[in-house]
């Protein structure tokens, strides 16, 4: 539903959807959720439960819930490389994949079917953790060039690896109590995307 009306809001104004619209829209509507879920923790006594959550973690995770998760994230990643093509047309500009045949209203409503379903399992699973889509894309692309086909299964494998570092440093810095990984990983989001505005 949140996704529905990001898509909503950006569209509705003269121009239609925009990267910049979009990111405006999705931080509205992020604000607003994440105050309705605090309203909601503090009439029910969950904030302790909910701040946890919001700083993300992977220690409630059972195997149970991996037979269920792994196949939703597979079947996705694979959807998405599918599409690696079409949106690296897109990167290149709206007229050139038209040209080329690719039908962009399409792909982009479909990439944000796939991003749904990724971002909903992952945030069910562990919390809200940020800057892992943040981050690994841009060393991603970095490390295989433009190419979505490369991009998509490298970003899988480091966002992977950043979180086992992340949960490893978590269980480690303060034993025997936890740390969040959404602290750890923002500790390397936070100094990389310094980097990135200073350059």
């Amino acid at each position: 539903m949140s996704t529905l009306f990001i898509f909503i809001i950006g569209s509705s104004v003269p121009g239609g959807l925009t990267p910049i619209r979009l990111t405006i829209s999705g931080a509205v509507i992020a604000a607003l959720l994440h105050s309705l879920s605090s309203g909601v923790a503090i009439y029910y006594d969950l904030s302790q439960d909910l701040a946890f959550w919001y700083a993300g973690g992977v220690a409630g995770i059972k195997w149970n819930h991996l037979k269920v998760l792994v196949p939703i994230i597979l079947i996705a990643i694979i959807w998405a490389i599918s599409l690696g093509r079409s949106v690296s047309l897109i990167s290149m500009g709206n007229d050139i994949a038209t040209n080329l045949g690719v039908n962009t209203t399409r792909i982009r409503i479909l990439g944000i079917i796939i991003a749904v379903i990724l971002a909903g399992v992952s945030v069910s699973a562990v919390g809200s953790i940020g800057f892992v889509g943040l981050v690994i894309p841009h060393i991603s692309r970095k490390l295989v060039g433009g190419y979505y086909q490369l991009i998509i299964p490298m970003s899988a494998l480091l966002g992977s690896i950043l979180l086992i570092l992340a949960d490893l440093g978590a269980r480690t810095l303060n034993p025997p109590r936890e740390l969040a990984i959404g602290i750890m990983v923002a500790l390397v989001g936070v100094p990389f995307f310094s980097i990135l505005l200073v350059k």
